[in-house]
Formats: C-alpha cells, sequence, structure tokens
C-alpha cells in the first residue's frame, strides 16, 4: 500500500524572525537556546500553569498506567511486521505536518516544523556530520502511528517520555507517581532494579515504553539503513530522560552505550531547545534533504 500525500497550503511558510533576548543561550558558538519555550515557561516544566498542563498530566497518567511489559511485547511483534504502508522517507514527514505531540509542554507547533527546526540546528553547529542532520530530521517520524493508515493509536502509545519495563520505575520519570496503577509496578518479577535483565546487558536487550521511538528504530534497522550507529541510538533513546537527563539506568548500559550517549546528549540540546515560533522554508532545504536520504536509505521503506 502506497499513500498519497495530499498538498499542504501552508507547508513551507516562514515568519519574522525575532531578535534574540539577553536570557538566550550561545550554544557552540551557532545554536541559540531560548530562555522559554512557545508558552513563556522553562523547558520541560511539568508544574508550570501553561494552558497544557492539566492535559499533559492527564496524558503521563494514561500513559504510566498502561505501558506495561507485555503490552510492549504485544506492540513490538504486531509494528515490528512493517507491513502498513510503503512510503519513502519524505513522504512521511509530510504526513506529520498536521500533527501534535499532546505529550509536550513546550511546543503545539506541527512536527515537521520541530524537525526542520531540530535538522536545520544541528547542520549550522555540526556541518561535517551530515548522518546527525538526517538524524534530526528522522527522530520523530514514527509518530506516524497516530495516523489512521497505521491503527491511529492512542497518544499515550506514541509519544512523551520513554522508560525500560520489565524492571523497577525510576523516580526520576516524570509524574512517576502514576505509576503505582501500573500493573508491573506490584510484580516482583518486574519491580526491582534489575528486574529481568542483567547489570550491563546493553540497551539494545531492554525493551522500553512503546512509542515513536522504538518504532521508528525499528523501520531504520529492517530497511536497513546505513545509518551511524549513534543515529540508530539517538531515534531509539531521544525520549529516554531519565536517561540522559537524570543519569537512571547505567547499570543496564554497556560500552557501546556510553559511546552513542555523549552523541545523544549533545543531540538532545537541539531537540529541546530548538522548539520555537520560527518557520523553516522547507523547499529551501528540500534538495539537501532528499540527498541525505538517498544516501542512508532506500527510495522507499515497508512501515
Amino acid at each position: 500500500m502506497t499513500i498519497l500525500i495530499p498538498h499542504h497550503p501552508h507547508f513551507g511558510l516562514e515568519v519574522e524572525e525575532k531578535g534574540h533576548s539577553e536570557n538566550d543561550l550561545i550554544y557552540n558558538e551557532g545554536f541559540v537556546m531560548p530562555h522559554a519555550n512557545s508558552f513563556g515557561h522553562n523547558f520541560r516544566d511539568y508544574d508550570a500553569e501553561s494552558e497544557r498542563q492539566e492535559g499533559v498530566e492527564n496524558f503521563y497518567r494514561t500513559n504510566h498506567i498502561n505501558q506495561t511489559y507485555d503490552f510492549v511485547k504485544r506492540m513490538r511483534a504486531e509494528y515490528g511486521k512493517l507491513d502498513k504502508v510503503e512510503m519513502s522517507i519524505w513522504e512521511c514527514c509530510e504526513l506529520l505536518n498536521n500533527v501534535v505531540d499532546e505529550s509536550d509542554p513546550d511546543l503545539d507547533e506541527p512536527q515537521i516544523e520541530h524537525l526542520l527546526q531540530t535538522a536545520e540546528a544541528i547542520r549550522k553547529d555540526y556541518p561535517d556530520q551530515d548522518w546527525l542532520h538526517l538524524t534530526g530530521l528522522i527522530h520523530d517520524l514514527g509518530k506516524v502511528l497516530l495516523h489512521p493508515s497505521f491503527g491511529e493509536l492512542p497518544q499515550w502509545a506514541v509519544v512523551g517520555d520513554t522508560f525500560p519495563v520489565g524492571c523497577g520505575f525510576d523516580e526520576s520519570i516524570v509524574h512517576h507517581k502514576h505509576f503505582k496503577e501500573n500493573p508491573d509496578y506490584n510484580n516482583p518479577t518486574y519491580n526491582t532494579k534489575f528486574g529481568v535483565y542483567k547489570e550491563g546487558c546493553g540497551l539494545d536487550k531492554v525493551l522500553m515504553s512503546w512509542g515513536h521511538d522504538d518504532y521508528m528504530y525499528l523501520v531504520a534497522k529492517e530497511n536497513k539503513s546505513s545509518l551511524a550507529s549513534a543515529g540508530l541510538f539517538i531515534i531509539r533513546y531521544h525520549s529516554f530522560y531519565a536517561l540522559h537527563r537524570s543519569g537512571a539506568y547505567k547499570h543496564l548500559m554497556n560500552e557501546e552505550d556510553e559511546e552513542n550517549l555523549k552523541w545523544l546528549q549533545i543531540f538532545n540540546k537541539y531537540d529541546l531547545y530548538s522548539k520555537s515560533k520560527v518557520r523553516i522554508n522547507v523547499e529551501e532545504v528540500k534538495p539537501y534533504y532528499l540527498s541525505l536520504i538517498e544516501k542512508y536509505f532506500p527510495a522507499k521503506l515497508r512501515w
């Protein structure tokens, strides 16, 4: 099955870029970290009384109750078949143009805006790392799981911070209190530090809560992308904030994970802080990203 992507009349428009405030932080002498998100609050402030705060917490309550070890195994088995759709990477980018992530307290723009903001910010500071530019563009493409062609999964099964299942839920996970209603919370097989895993087993042996991260990783891997190992790691774990912001679960990592984590922490600054009201001229940058897609991916992918 091939999806025909409709033309979006507003795709590619720009708005005037505002000057940087004295509170903005310059990263790597290139990218500017804004002081506040689109709503005027600190980034990832889940307690700020923004217009989306209540909805975000309700989202995480549902997410934390339902993301169990058995649920993740079922979803990986179903979506790992990659039998839903056949389309290119760029077609998938366009498909996301009407998606808004309800779990994100910092952003209310269509996802395509965030993808290009991230990729272009990385490109300015790391001009020779083209694999990282492409990773910035595609890291959230798994959010197509919200689309009817993919079963129109609920937001709690697609977006939000990710975390391991099959072992104890670390207290650094946002809205941790809601895990008390998760069936695995009191299951002695799953609620210890290691659970079903062994120390240093490697994150590739660990099941993560199901969502767009793991799905896009499966798409890239099974379609035999030549993207760097660090790129695949970023795609799979960019929402794993308990690890790359709080240092939790490092007892499960191996040496390769340690090396890839360095790139993930670099990437995270762009993923998080590039969320703004500045629009990207899509047609201007499109040829460059199409060349990268051709370099690292087949023309059509199974999804």
